[in-house]
Parts: C-alpha cells; structure tokens; sequence
C-alpha cells in the first residue's frame, strides 16, 4: 500500500469519525431531550425554521414551524422546541429579538418568575409585540409631516412673543423715565423724612416692649408655684378617684346583679299573669255584670226608693 492511499484512507476514517461524533452530538443535545411548545405573534419578521430560541439571552432551542394560525388569520403560529430542564414558566414571555444588531433575528424569552407555575410541554408561551421596521418608518414619516406645521406654529408664537416683549420694554421704558424717577425720590425723601421725625417714639416703644417682658418673666415665675400646686392637687384627684374606683365598682356589680334580680322577677310576673288570664278577664267580666247591676239596682232606688222598706208596691189610689 503507498503512501497516498493511506493518507486517503486515514482522511476518511477522520471524517468519519467526525461525522458520527457530530451525529451523537447533535442528538444527545437536539434530538433526545427537547420540549414542544407553542407561541403566537402578530408580527413575526425574520423569523423561520431553525431560527434560535433564547431565554435569558442563552440559547436553549430551535424554532421548529412558522405559519398563519387558521384559527386567527392576524396572529403567526410559532412551533419551538427548548432543552428539557429549561425554567419556562407562566411569567416568561417571547417575543422577537435578536443578540446584536447585525444579527438574525431570534426568538428571545424572558426569564419570567421563579415563583410562577412551570409550563408543561406543549402548552402556549405568553407573547409581547414589538414595534417592526415599517412601523417605526411610518411614526417618523407622520413626526416628520407634523413637523413642517410645528414650525410654523412655533414662528407665529413667537412673533406674538418679540411684540408683546417689545411692548413690554416700552412701558418699562415709559415707568423708569425721568418724571416717574422724580417721583420716586421724593417718595424715598419723605419715608426718611418720616422714619428720623419716629425714630424717638420708636424708641420709647422698644423700652416698654422690654419692660413688659421683663414683667412678664416675673410674672412667669410667679406663676411656678402655682403650677407645682395645681400638679400636686390633680395627683391628689387621681388618689382620690383611684381609691374610690373599687367600692364604686362593686357597687356597680350589686345594682347590675338587683337589676338582674329584677328582671327575672318581672319575668316571673309576666308568666304569673299570662297563666291567670283566663281567670283574669272571667274577673273582670263578673265585675262588669255587677256592676251593671249595681247600676240597675241605682236606678230602681232612684225610681221607687219607696222599695227599700216596702216589699210590695201599694195599690193606686182611686179617684173620688
């Protein structure tokens, strides 16, 4: 065997070699150990087939599908699958990302919370929009069309703004001219005129401010003992209130047990009275018909009081 052949046979074993290595590889990452799961996105630009899946910014999956959703023709169905193991949770949200600028898109979740429940395979993953390219492109276009009128306005106001302050400077102009600044120091000639004509009255005022105060410290002082007094007389009160807040108590608890006492005897004259009833009102009907003789009996006496001694009525007198 010469020596070229045995390069080439020892090239092939190492592609060889290789290639499964690369195949073992891939499958023990990619192939054994990946999660379904599932996303929805209105705007989906970039993004295909074996586009990268990160989360947390590391990459952890392929995106495996891109299609139109047949249940909402506005929404991008995105099939991914992720490592197993990775901490997907309901907190995580995907949406179109990338890791630098000049590179392709991907698929970015954000970590989400280690508090929040864990998604299970095949569940959907929360999605957040991002502002595409056509849309930054028309927000500048309609910024910049606003901006021509915004000039404009901002032009008009100020020429409002330069008259109003050029009449301002006139009326400034016109308040310090040389009339007014005569004016003015006359004014200031007669407040000092004023203050050295009231200083000595001032002054006097001043000394009886101090005097009272000085009387007033010593009435201050005078007032401390009263003071100390009026304390002691309210710690004496409260002695007072706390030696007789015991028998004032218990008095309370006796005229809370006797009202007690009272209410169970009232009680017991309401049960007396309801069992009686029926005796009660045959009383009261038996002295209703006695009295209503009574009163017959009345009107008999008034009528013929003669009944009283004679039992039989006397015969009529005759007529002569």
């Amino acid at each position: 065997m010469n020596t070229e052949t045995k390069v080439g046979t020892f090239v092939i074993v190492c592609l060889l070699l290789l290639g499964v290595t690369v195949y073992f590889v891939g499958n023990e990452q990619w192939g054994n150990h990946l999660m379904p799961y599932r996303t929805y996105l209105r705007y989906a630009g970039g993004i295909g087939p074996g586009t990268q899946v990160l989360f947390g910014g590391i990459e952890v999956g392929r995106v495996k599908s891109v299609r139109a959703w047949n249940q909402d023709p506005t929404r991008i169905e995105i099939l991914l699958e992720v490592k197993e193991g990775t901490p997907l949770n309901e907190k995580s949200v995907a949406k179109l990302g990338s890791v630098t600028l000049m590179s392709s898109p991907a698929l970015s979740i954000t970590t989400g919370s280690s508090e929040a429940p864990r998604l299970k395979a095949g569940q959907v993953i929360a999605s957040q929009e991002t502002v595409s390219i056509d849309d930054m492109t028309r927000k500048l276009s309609g910024i910049a069309d606003n901006a021509g009128e915004l000039i404009t306005q901002v032009q008009g106001e100020l020429k409002g703004i330069s008259a109003r302050a050029d009449t301002l400077l006139a009326n400034l102009n016109d308040v310090t001219g040389p009339t007014n600044r005569r004016q003015i120091a006359e004014v200031l000639q007669r407040v000092n005129a004023l203050v050295a004509k009231q200083s000595p009255k001032i002054d006097q005022i001043t000394d009886q401010v101090v005097l009272v105060s000085q009387d007033a410290d010593s009435a201050i002082k005078k007032i401390g003992p009263l003071v100390d007094h009026t304390d002691a007389a309210v710690a004496n009160v409260n002695r007072t209130i706390d030696q007789l807040r015991e028998p004032i108590r218990q008095d309370l608890a006796q005229l809370q047990s006797t009202m007690e006492q009272a209410k169970s005897l009232i009680a017991s004259l309401e049960t007396i009275v309801r069992s009686n009833d029926d005796n009660i009102h045959e009383t009261i009907d038996n002295l209703r018909v006695a009295t209503e003789n009574l009163d017959q009996l009345t009107d008999q006496v008034k009528q013929r009081p003669w009944s009283l001694v004679r039992i039989r009525q006397p015969k009529d007198r005759k007529v002569p």
